[in-house]
């Protein structure tokens, strides 16, 4: 009763009503549930996510085609890349709080899966792929509008900004940018990292990420932010 009162409280953020309510449940099912409770591996929820992510091509090729008929095919490409890439989802799981009703093994639970990109970026990919089985594409359609293709300009921004950084400080300087770790938070397992950008001697920017790579983004970006405000 506990496990169904949560699905609905997902479904009641996600803004679609299933009709089947175990197709949501299999998409936050992941396989080291499965596993430790003995089940079969087609019961949990990877099928859902290899589905998920045909539709979310589909979507956001149709949405980019229509919004940038100025851009090449090697541009809508890669603006579609930093659009379904691995941190943005995780990002936009964030938003609907995917972690909490997702359904690990004990051992994904204690080393942080539920706060893991590439577990929550997988089940919004298998959750697209539950509502596309459950209401058909229009369905899924609006979901994929309303939490991932929505503010592109900033998505774009946000998931490219070493390159943008690099591009905009190089227009008018040849000063080096350097990323430096100002600190490891938590346990190896679920370890976070808050970096810093200079260019040159002079900081920047700071971001925190469960990456490297995603700190250092966001540091980028808050630098960005604060050479376009000058």
């Amino acid at each position: 009763m506990k496990e169904l009162a949560k699905l609905r409280e997902l479904e009641h953020k996600a803004g679609y009503r299933f009709k089947k309510i175990k197709s949501l449940a299999l998409a936050m099912r992941h396989s080291s549930y499965t596993n430790e409770h003995h089940m079969s591996r087609l019961e949990c929820n990877e099928r859902l996510e290899f589905l998920g992510d045909a539709v979310l091509e589909i979507v956001s090729s149709e949405f980019l085609y229509r919004h940038y008929p100025k851009l090449a095919e090697g541009e809508l490409t890669k603006l579609r890349a930093s659009l379904v890439c691995e941190p943005t989802l995780a990002h936009e799981a964030r938003e609907l709080n995917l972690g909490v009703y997702l359904f690990l093994g004990k051992g994904e639970e204690t080393t942080g899966g539920r706060q893991r990109d590439s577990l929550i970026s997988d089940a919004m990919e298998a959750m697209i792929g539950a509502i596309f089985m459950d209401g058909g594409f229009e369905e899924a359609k609006k979901f994929i509008l309303r939490y991932l293709l929505n503010n592109v300009e900033h998505k774009k921004l946000f998931s490219d900004s070493k390159t943008l950084l690099q591009e905009l400080v190089h227009r008018d300087s040849s000063e080096k940018i350097r990323y430096e770790i100002l600190e490891a938070i938590g346990a190896d397992h679920d370890k976070s990292f808050r970096v810093q950008v200079c260019v040159g001697d002079k900081p920047l920017g700071e971001g925190t990420g469960r990456t490297k790579k995603l700190a250092e983004q966001k540091a980028a970006y808050h630098a960005i932010c604060q050479i376009q405000n000058k």
